[in-house]
C-alpha cells in the first residue's frame, strides 16, 4: 500500500510538473503597459487565435456545403461572394474576442465599429439592397441565365448573375448591366420563364368597305409563312376595333426565340403590304372630317 501511494504521489508530481512546465510555455510573451490596461500577448493567446480560426473555418464550410447541397455547380459558385462576406465578419469577431482576452479593452473600437457601420450603411444603402436582391435571385431562381427580360423598357438575355449586378446582352449585342434590386423593386417582364414559346402580334389598319375574310385570310398567310413561327399553337386573326379611320385587326403568332422578335415582326410586315397590294387591299392614311362655318355678320 506505501509504495502504491508513492507511486501516485510520484505520478501527480509529474503531472504537476509538465502542466506547470506546459503554462509557464504558453505564458512566454509579451506584457505592455501596467495595472488595468496591461497588454498580454503570449503564446497560449496566439495559438487560441489559430485554434480558434481554425474552427470557425472547419464550421463555417461545414455550413456552406449544408446550404448548398442540393444546388448545381452554377449556383454554388454564387454562393462564394456570400460566403467569403461571412467568413470576414467571423474572424474579424474571433479577433475581438482574443483581443479582449489580452486584456485590451475593446469597447472604443466596437464603438467606433458601430458608428462606421450605420455611416456605410447609410452611404451605401443600394449596394447593400444590390446584394440582398442577388441572393434572393439565387435562393428563389425567379431569373436564370438565358432568361430574356425586359427592364425599364430595354430587352436582353440575361448572361451572368452576380451577387450585385446581373449583366445581359441587348438585341443591338451591347451589354447592359442591371442592379439586382431593380428584380425586386421593379415590374420585370421574363419572356422565358414559363417556357420558351411566347405569343406575339402584329396590328394593322384597312380601309373600311374591305372584305374582312379576305383580310384575315391574307394575315394568316403572312404570319404561316415566316421560318420561326410556329405551328402550334395556331395563329389567328383578331377584329380589334373599329378606328377613326380604319378598321383595326391583328394577327397573333407564336414563337421560340423572344430574342429575335423584332426581325420577325418585320418580315410579317412586308408580307403584309405585298399581300394587300397584291389583293387591292388598302391601308388608309388617318383621315379627319373639317366642317368650316361662316358665321354671319
Amino acid at each position: 500500500m506505501q509504495e502504491q501511494e508513492v507511486s501516485e504521489k510520484i505520478s501527480e508530481v509529474v503531472k504537476e510538473d509538465i502542466w506547470g512546465s506546459i503554462k509557464e510555455f504558453l505564458d512566454i510573451g509579451f506584457h505592455i503597459g501596467q495595472g488595468e490596461n496591461t497588454i498580454h500577448l503570449t503564446i497560449g493567446i496566439v495559438l487560441l487565435l489559430i485554434f480558434s480560426i481554425f474552427i470557425a473555418s472547419f464550421l463555417l464550410k461545414g455550413i456552406r456545403l449544408f446550404f448548398t447541397r442540393k444546388l448545381d455547380e452554377i449556383d454554388k459558385n454564387k454562393f462564394l461572394s456570400v460566403f467569403k462576406f461571412i467568413n470576414y465578419v467571423t474572424f474579424i469577431i474571433v479577433f475581438f474576442v482574443i483581443l479582449s482576452l489580452t486584456g485590451i479593452n475593446i469597447t472604443p473600437f466596437l464603438a467606433a465599429s458601430a458608428a462606421l457601420l450605420v455611416g456605410l450603411g447609410l452611404a451605401l444603402q443600394e449596394l447593400f439592397q444590390d446584394i440582398i436582391g442577388g441572393i434572393l435571385i439565387i435562393f428563389d431562381k425567379s431569373l436564370m441565365v438565358g432568361d430574356v427580360v425586359e427592364v425599364e423598357d430595354k430587352v436582353g438575355k440575361v448572361v451572368e448573375i452576380k451577387l450585385r449586378t446581373t449583366r445581359a446582352v441587348t438585341r443591338d449585342d451591347k451589354i447592359i448591366i442591371i442592379p439586382n434590386h431593380k428584380f425586386i423593386s421593379n415590374s420585370v417582364y421574363n419572356y422565358t420563364q414559363n417556357g420558351k414559346t411566347t405569343r406575339e402580334y402584329v396590328q394593322v389598319g384597312v380601309a373600311y368597305g374591305s372584305d374582312t375574310e379576305k383580310v384575315t385570310e391574307l394575315l394568316l398567310q403572312s404570319v404561316t409563312s415566316q421560318t420561326g413561327v410556329l405551328k402550334k399553337p395556331k395563329p389567328f386573326v383578331a377584329f380589334e376595333d373599329f378606328g377613326d379611320s380604319a378598321l383595326v385587326f391583328s394577327v397573333y403568332f407564336y414563337i421560340n426565340k423572344s430574342f429575335e422578335v423584332p426581325i420577325l415582326k418585320s418580315n410579317v410586315r412586308y408580307s403584309i403590304d405585298k399581300l394587300f397590294r397584291e389583293n387591292q387591299i388598302t391601308i388608309p392614311f388617318p383621315q379627319r372630317d373639317v366642317h368650316l362655318f361662316q358665321s354671319k355678320k
